[in-house]
C-alpha cells in the first residue's frame, strides 16, 4: 500500500510540476525575445548585412553619444557608456529588430533640466577640482552624472512598473498626430539647444516655459559674439552631410557599401583642428579629454530621487512613446509583431541597469533606426556588433576625439534630426483627411516648443480624449437594415403584410454612458417616423374604403365602417452584434427603450446578444420574463414573429 501511495504521489507531483516547467519556458521565451530569434539566426544570409549595419550604427552611436551627453549637461564620455549598455539590454529584452537603443536627444534634454537645477554651473567653483574619482574626472562632473543616472534609474523603474500594471494596452491613446507633433517639437528644441555650438557662442543654460524663445532672443541680442570660423565650419559640415547622405540614399541600390560620411567628417575635422590648433588660434570649442575604459558599477545617488520625479516621468513617457513608434513602424514594415507591454520592460531595464554604469537616460532614435533600414540590417545582431565597436572606441580611440570641434558635432546632430523635422509634411495629409487631427498636431507642437516634450505629449493625449468624448455621443448609433435582404433567410411561409410591419435596426456602437441618450433619441425618432408613415397609409386606405362603402350605399355613410380600425402591432428587431461592450447606463437605457416601445404597441426582439448582455439586462430589470426577448440571430427573431402572427390569425378564425 505504501508503495502504491508513493507511486500515486509521485505521479501527482509530476503532473503538478510538469506544466509549471513548460509555463516557465514559455514565459522566458515571451520575456526574453532573444531566445526566439537567436537559435534561428542564419549566419550566411544575415551576418554580412548585420556587420555592415553594425559598423555604420557604431559611428552614429559614438557621435550621438558624445553630443547627447553634452546636451544632457554631463561629460561626453558618459554618452559613450550610454551608447553601449542600453543597446545590449534591449537586444536581450526588446522585440524591435531594427530599433537601436542608446542616447536620445529628447530624454537628454529632459534630464538636463534636473542636472542644471540640482548641480548648476555656478557650483563648479564650490566643489573640489581633484581628479581622484574613479574615472579621473572632477567631483563636479561626477555630481552631474549622478543626477542624470538617478533620472535614468527612476525613469526605468516607472517603465517597469507600467509593465507590471500592463499599461501597454493604453498606448491606443497615443495617436499618430500626437506622436508626430511631439517628436517634431522636441527635435526643434534639440536644434535650438545646438545653436550656441553652431555659432560658437558662449550662452548660459536657458530652460523652463518659453525657454525656446528666450534662447533666440539671447542669440539676437548677442549676435556680435558669433564666431565666424565656427559658423562657416558648421555650414560646411551641414552641406557636406546633407549632400552625401542624399547621394547615398539615391544610389544605395547601385553601391554595395554606403559612405560613412559622419566618420569621415569626424576624422577630417579632428585632424584639421589638431594641425591648425583651432582651439587656441580661433577659439573653437572642442570635445576635450575622453578617459579610457569603463569604471566599476556604482548605484546612482538615491537621495536625489525625490527631486527628479518630474524629469523621470518625462523620460519614461517620452522615451517609451518615441521608441514604441519606431518599433511598431519596423514591425509593420517587415511583417512581424511587437508586444507593447514587453517594450515597457525592455526600455525600463535599458534605463535601470545602465544607470549603475554612469549612463544617461536612453531610448531609440529615429536616425539610428533609419540607418539600420538603409544599410539592410536583419536582426539585433547589428546592434550587438556596434556595441563591440563602441567598446573599442571607449578603450582605445576615445582620447583621439579630444580635437573634435563642437560645431561639427552639433552639425552631425542637426542633420541627424532631419527625419523628425520633415514630419512637418504630415500637416498636408492631416488637413486633407481630418481637420481636427490637423488642429491636434499644431496645438501639440505649439505646447511642446513652448513648454516641454512631456507637457506637449500630455496635452495631445488629453486633447484627443476630449475630442473623442465630444464626438462619440454625436456619432450615428443606429442603422436600418433593408427588409428585402433578410427575407431569403426566413424559411417560414408568411404573408407580405407581416413582413412590412417588421423593422430591423442594427446598433453600430457600444452602449455606454457617452451615447446612451443619443441611442434612445435615435431609436424613438425612427419609431415615430415609421408610425407617421403607417398612419398616413392607414388614412389613405380608410379614405378609399369609405369612398367604396359610400358608393355602395348610395351616399348613406355607414357609421361602423367609418370607425377607425385599431392599429396593428408593429415589430422591431434590434441587431446587437455591434454592442462590443457596455456599461450600466447603456444597459439601463436598453431596458428603458424596451418599456417605451411596449407602451407604444411596438414589440421588440433582440438578436445577436452576448451572454453578458442578457445577464446584465436581467440585473437591470428583465424586460419580459414570460416571452423570449433575445434570439441567436435576426432570422430566428423573424421566424418567432411570423409564427406568433400565424397563431394569432388561427385564434381569430377559431373565435369566429
Amino acid at each position: 500500500m505504501t508503495g502504491a501511495k508513493r507511486k500515486k504521489k509521485s505521479m501527482l507531483w509530476s503532473k503538478m510540476h510538469t506544466p509549471h516547467c513548460e509555463d516557465f519556458k514559455q514565459w522566458c521565451r515571451r520575456r526574453l525575445p532573444i531566445l526566439e530569434w537567436a537559435p534561428q539566426y542564419n549566419l550566411r544570409e544575415n551576418l554580412v548585412p548585420d556587420t555592415m549595419s553594425g559598423i555604420m550604427l557604431a559611428v552614429q552611436q559614438v557621435t550621438q553619444g558624445l553630443a547627447f551627453a553634452i546636451l544632457s549637461s554631463v561629460h561626453p564620455v558618459f554618452g559613450l557608456y550610454g551608447s553601449l549598455f542600453p543597446a545590449i539590454i534591449y537586444a536581450i529584452f526588446g522585440m524591435g529588430r531594427h530599433v537601436a537603443t542608446g542616447t536620445f536627444a529628447l530624454t537628454s534634454l529632459i534630464s538636463a533640466n534636473a542636472v542644471e537645477r540640482l548641480v548648476p554651473l555656478s557650483s563648479q567653483n564650490l566643489t573640489t577640482q581633484s581628479n581622484t574619482s574613479i574615472v579621473g574626472l572632477s567631483d563636479f562632473e561626477m555630481q552631474r552624472i549622478g543626477v542624470a543616472a538617478a533620472v535614468s534609474f527612476l525613469g526605468g523603474v516607472i517603465q517597469v512598473a507600467m509593465f507590471v500594471l500592463q499599461l501597454g494596452s493604453a498606448t491606443f491613446l497615443l495617436t499618430e498626430p500626437v506622436i508626430s507633433a511631439m517628436t517634431t517639437g522636441a527635435a526643434t528644441h534639440v536644434v535650438t539647444s545646438q545653436v550656441k555650438y553652431l555659432l560658437g557662442m558662449k550662452m548660459p543654460y536657458i530652460s523652463g516655459p518659453l525657454g525656446f524663445f528666450y534662447i533666440y532672443a539671447y542669440v539676437f541680442e548677442n549676435i556680435k559674439s558669433v564666431r565666424l570660423e565656427a559658423l562657416l565650419l558648421s555650414l560646411l559640415s551641414i552641406v557636406v552631410l546633407v549632400l552625401v547622405k542624399e547621394l547615398n540614399e539615391q544610389f544605395k541600390r547601385k553601391i554595395k557599401v554606403v559612405l560613412p560620411v559622419d566618420l569621415v567628417l569626424i576624422i577630417a575635422a579632428s585632424f584639421a583642428c589638431y594641425c591648425t590648433n583651432m582651439e587656441i588660434t580661433y577659439g573653437l570649442e572642442v570635445v576635450g579629454h575622453i578617459p579610457k575604459g569603463i569604471p566599476p558599477p556604482r548605484a546612482p545617488p538615491m537621495n536625489v530621487l525625490s527631486a527628479v520625479i518630474t524629469e523621470a516621468f518625462g523620460v519614461a513617457l517620452v522615451g517609451y512613446v518615441a521608441s514604441l513608434a519606431l518599433a511598431q513602424g519596423s514591425a509593420k514594415k517587415y511583417k512581424y509583431s511587437v508586444d507593447d507591454n514587453q517594450e515597457f520592460l525592455a526600455h525600463g531595464l535599458s534605463n535601470v541597469i545602465p544607470s549603475f554604469f554612469f549612463c544617461i537616460p536612453s531610448a531609440a532614435a529615429m536616425g539610428r533606426t533609419a540607418g539600420l533600414y538603409s544599410t539592410g540590417a536583419k536582426t539585433q545582431v547589428a546592434c550587438l556588433i556596434s556595441c563591440v565597436l563602441v567598446l573599442i572606441v571607449i578603450y582605445a580611440i576615445g582620447p583621439l576625439l579630444y580635437w573634435l570641434p563642437m560645431c561639427v558635432l552639433a552639425s552631425i546632430i542637426v542633420v541627424g534630426l532631419k527625419g523628425m523635422l520633415i514630419q512637418f509634411r504630415d500637416l498636408k495629409k492631416y488637413w486633407n483627411v481630418d481637420k481636427i487631427d490637423w488642429g491636434i498636431w499644431v496645438s501639440t507642437y505649439v505646447f511642446t516648443i513652448c513648454f516641454a516634450a512631456n507637457v506637449g505629449l500630455l496635452f495631445g493625449v488629453v486633447c484627443t480624449i476630449a475630442i473623442v468624448i465630444g464626438r462619440f455621443p454625436r456619432a450615428k448609433t443606429l442603422s436600418i437594415k433593408n427588409m428585402k435582404e433578410m427575407e431569403f433567410k426566413v424559411k417560414t411561409e408568411t404573408d407580405g403584410e407581416t413582413l412590412q410591419q417588421v423593422k430591423i435596426i442594427s446598433i453600430n456602437n457600444p452602449l455606454v454612458f457617452l451615447n446612451a441618450k443619443k441611442f434612445h433619441a435615435d431609436l424613438m425618432n425612427i419609431i415615430q417616423k415609421e408610425n407617421a408613415n403607417n398612419q398616413l397609409l392607414d388614412d389613405i386606405s380608410k379614405c378609399e374604403q369609405n369612398t367604396l362603402l359610400n358608393s355602395l350605399s348610395n351616399g348613406n355613410c355607414n357609421e361602423e365602417a367609418s370607425q377607425p380600425c385599431p392599429s396593428e402591432k408593429c415589430f422591431l428587431i434590434l441587431d446587437c452584434s455591434g454592442v462590443t461592450f457596455f456599461d450600466y447606463s447603456g444597459v439601463s437605457m436598453l431596458v428603458e427603450v424596451y418599456m417605451d416601445c411596449k407602451n407604444r404597441s411596438v414589440e421588440i426582439s433582440l438578436a445577436h446578444c452576448t451572454a453578458s448582455l442578457i445577464k446584465a439586462m436581467k440585473y437591470c430589470g428583465n424586460p419580459d420574463s414570460e416571452n423570449p426577448v433575445s434570439f441567436e440571430s435576426v432570422s430566428a427573431a423573424l421566424s418567432n414573429i411570423c409564427s406568433n402572427k400565424n397563431l394569432s390569425k388561427l385564434s381569430d378564425h377559431s373565435e369566429v
